[in-house]
């Protein structure tokens, strides 16, 4: 199960990346200062994963280009009609 999906398009961006993570470790410091380890160390523990998926396991796919379009030739003819269909009881129209 993740926990951040690293192929959000949220997380493109570096410093939404650096942003997650530096918030995770700066409430770790919060707590600490303030006396309550138990939180601490949960958030401290939110800071590594979110730095293991956003930085150590990040693999940034490119944007996918959109196909060029095709230029219209007014010199070609219209499209063959298409092949006779079967009717319902399978002879040709």
């Amino acid at each position: 199960m993740q926990l951040i999906d690293p192929k959000h398009p949220a997380y493109q961006r570096l410093w939404v990346r650096i942003a997650t993570v530096a918030v995770c470790f700066g409430w770790a410091a919060v707590e600490i200062v303030g006396g309550d380890p138990f939180w601490a160390v949960l958030s401290a523990a939110a800071g590594a994963y979110a730095f293991y998926m956003l930085f150590w396991t990040f693999n940034p796919q490119p944007e996918a280009a959109a196909p060029a379009a095709a230029p219209d030739d007014d010199g070609e003819e219209p499209a063959a009609p298409a092949a006779e269909t079967p009717s319902k009881d399978g002879q040709a129209k």
